[in-house]
């Protein structure tokens, strides 16, 4: 939801993937000058690749809390609409037409939808954008990560899961939102679902990205974007009692059921977090992967949305445990760390010893009702990759996986470090 899912991060990471200067030159190297943040945006590093989805993020956290977001940081974000209603995933002068050279971003379109019909007040903007939406629909009844731009890879499960939860806040019915084709979105969806045929049974029930040389490859990322859309959700999760053990597909899966299909995804999440307590991700150039602290707290919020926080547990004690550092003046991690929190019914200003709220506060504009000690502090560490969603590395590993001829087209959210 971090999908995991900034699109425009697949330009960082062909240069990453092609262009990597080899460490004996690092020294040497020209240091980058620091980028201008604008005021009305939290963090402090670059926003290029994630400025929109960062914000969705901390706002919608905010408002989940009850914290009133700062009117400066509300207009930072209407004003990053283009004029067709799509938002691309940073524009450091909206003065500019939103023309060919700007990579126009699903993701960060879709979660500031849903930020901005949680904090209300903008009617006119989010419908603009529903009209966008539905205007780049793909003919399968998803979407992808740039519609219509030189990185369309076509229909993403990540893209077109954050398309559908920015539909249901927008008070549309996905289900009846059809391509010209006459596909709906969960046809798309369902379309990416490793079933009960899946070579690997532990792999059942788990959503691939995109079919990679025809085949569908599990991805925790993916299948925690398609859990909340398949069960009529978005990343704000209200906490409730119910607690049931997650299960693994059934089979034979029912053909055509969002919520089914989404039970089966959380059961796959509950079955790959038990290996370590979290989930990991192989990032380019290492050979070991590491762990992935922002899909792991969007497979807790999923978990908590399908009714499984008993499954969700081990993995949230670990989030208070070992997230302190990686969340550290990154608005993205820290909103989605909020709505695990919230979605679990645990105390976000007590999580692992962190007040996740006072932190989140800090790295942006002041809040309309926060004490003075809440204001951006220079002085913090930038956003680190960001999400939680929300997730860097899942777009980022689409370049790579692009590099080598694959041809996957990025959201974090991640998704940044996603979301």
């Amino acid at each position: 939801m971090n999908v995991r899912r900034s699109a425009a991060t697949l330009a960082a990471s062909a240069v990453l993937c092609v262009g990597a200067a080899p460490a004996a030159l690092a020294d040497t190297a020209t240091p980058s000058p620091a980028p201008v943040v604008p005021s009305g945006l939290f963090g402090t590093k670059d926003p290029m690749y994630d400025g929109v989805w960062r914000q969705s993020f901390a706002l919608l956290a905010q408002h989940t809390v009850g914290v009133k977001p700062a009117q400066q940081a509300v207009d930072w974000l209407v004003g990053q609409q283009c004029p067709d209603g799509s938002f691309a995933a940073f524009r450091a002068d909206t003065a500019k037409a939103c023309d060919a050279s700007v990579f126009i971003d699903s993701n960060a379109t879709s979660v500031a939808v849903q930020a901005l019909v949680a904090i209300g007040g903008h009617p006119e903007t989010v419908k603009k954008t529903v009209g966008w939406l539905k205007s780049v629909q793909n003919a399968d009844g998803g979407w992808s990560n740039n519609p219509g731009g030189a990185m369309d890879g076509g229909s993403d499960a990540n893209s077109t899961a954050l398309v559908i939860r920015a539909l249901e806040a927008a008070g549309e019915k996905p289900a009846e939102v059809k391509s010209k084709s006459g596909k709906s979105p969960y046809e798309a969806l369902l379309a990416f679902q490793l079933d009960c045929s899946a070579e690997q049974a532990a792999d059942r029930g788990a959503f691939a990205f995109q079919p990679t040389g025809g085949k569908l490859s599990a991805s925790a990322d993916a299948t925690a974007a398609v859990v909340l859309a398949g069960l009529g959700t978005g990343p704000v999760v209200p906490p409730s009692s119910a607690d049931t053990p997650a299960a693994p597909l059934a089979c034979p899966a029912t053909a055509g059921d969002p919520v089914a299909a989404a039970q089966g995804g959380a059961g796959y999440l509950a079955e790959a977090l038990k290996k370590d307590g979290h989930l990991t991700v192989l990032t380019p150039g290492s050979d070991q992967p590491t762990a992935d602290h922002g899909n792991t707290a969007d497979a807790v919020i999923a978990l908590a949305a399908a009714g499984h926080k008993q499954s969700a547990a081990g993995a949230l004690e670990w989030l208070k445990a070992n997230s302190a550092e990686w969340s550290k003046g990154n608005p993205a991690g820290l909103g989605t760390l909020i709505l695990a929190a919230h979605a679990t019914g645990t105390d976000p200003k007590d999580f692992g010893g962190t007040d996740l709220v006072a932190a989140l506060n800090a790295t942006g504009p002041a809040p309309a009702k926060a004490t003075g000690s809440d204001k951006k502090d220079s002085d913090d560490s930038g956003d680190s990759d960001d999400s939680g969603d929300n997730n860097v590395w899942w777009m980022i590993g689409a370049g790579a996986a692009a590099g080598m001829g694959i041809g996957i087209v990025l959201s974090g959210r991640r998704k940044k470090n996603q979301l």
